[in-house]
């Protein structure tokens, strides 16, 4: 019995202290031909690669975050159980940990070129397989933007994966999409990457990561000029550079490229299942299931009027969900 308690406390102490680590790219060529110099992807680790390499599971981060702030994925009580799973949390590109607009030395700032979604893809495939070398995943799952990153995984290296999990992330952007993300990257560059100019983005944002009726149930009128003090206070924290770099890459998102749902369905490979939230204000979930109707997959519906924050308020539907599927 003691020896399992100290087998088990050293799993959560593996997940808990998980050291950032970096993979050096070199010069990483973007699918518009520019060029990041000495790119570096930023990763954790958790958990162990069993003999057969067969339990990695890949999960790219949510829009400006980053790998500590997703290390909870990895709890063994949460839904990629590192006691189970050899669990691979990446930085995406822009998020200020891998290579962007404010780390970087020889394109800083509004020098940095222009990435997308498909070009965070190709740079953690890199790091997966060039790096770690794991010739196979057993998933790839992850949230928001995360979210938008698995499902590019499915037809950037269709084979590479068994599972595939996106949550509340879109394969396309939506024109209400397109509408909120330009919206954020307006205020951005007409404010000249200011902090004042963050200051409303961020506002902007957080409305959207609820819905209306969630706000209005949560926040007394009373409360609201201490809200607003908070989220300024918390813009003054963040990089104007970066946030419109994912931004861009958001922007372009389609992983249709020209083709229709019913057209790349059978280039799909691995097993999907899709997690949206019916009443999200941040991501439109309609793309996503209208594909998981194509894709005959499981689609799982995070009811309530939490909106883009479902993955917090309806966390325990959405861990015994993934859990299920991924454990099968």
């Amino acid at each position: 019995m003691k020896k399992i308690l100290f087998l088990l406390l050293c799993g959560l102490a593996n997940w808990a202290t998980a050291q950032q680590k970096f993979y050096q790219l070199g010069d990483f060529k973007l699918e518009n031909g520019q060029v990041i110099k000495d790119c570096k992807i930023g990763y954790r680790t958790f958990g162990k690669l069993n003999a057969s390499k067969s339990n990695a599971v890949l999960v790219p981060t949510w829009f400006t975050g980053n790998s500590q702030q997703k290390s909870f994925v990895a709890d063994p009580k949460s839904f990629v159980d590192s006691t189970k799973y050899f669990v691979i949390i990446v930085d995406a590109l822009g998020n200020g940990v891998s290579s962007s607009p404010s780390n970087s030395t020889s394109q800083k700032n509004q020098l940095f070129p222009t990435f997308n979604i498909r070009d965070m893809v190709v740079a953690s495939y890199k790091l997966s397989s060039e790096h770690l070398k794991l010739s196979h995943l057993y998933a790839v799952t992850g949230i928001s933007m995360g979210g938008m990153q698995t499902f590019q995984w499915m037809l950037s290296y269709p084979d590479y994966m068994d599972k595939i999990v996106p949550i509340i992330g879109s394969p396309q952007q939506s024109s209400y999409d397109k509408l909120f993300w330009n919206l954020q990257l307006n205020l951005i560059e007409r404010g000249n990457y200011s902090p004042e100019a963050m200051a409303s983005v961020n506002a902007l944002h957080q409305m959207h990561l609820w819905t209306p009726s969630y706000r209005a149930q949560n926040t007394p009128t009373t409360t609201y000029p201490e809200l607003i003090g908070k989220l300024e206070k918390e813009a003054q924290t963040l990089n104007a550079y970066d946030w419109a770099s994912q931004l861009r890459a958001m922007l372009q998102q389609d992983i249709y490229q020209g083709k229709t749902p019913q057209e790349i369905a059978p280039l799909v490979k691995a097993k999907v299942m899709i997690l949206v939230a019916p009443e999200d204000q941040m991501v439109n979930p309609l793309a996503a299931i209208q594909l998981s109707k194509i894709l005959k997959c499981p689609l799982v519906l995070l009811e309530g009027n939490c909106g883009h924050m479902a993955t917090s308020c309806q966390s325990d539907q959405m861990i015994a969900h993934i859990k299920g599927f991924l454990d099968k």
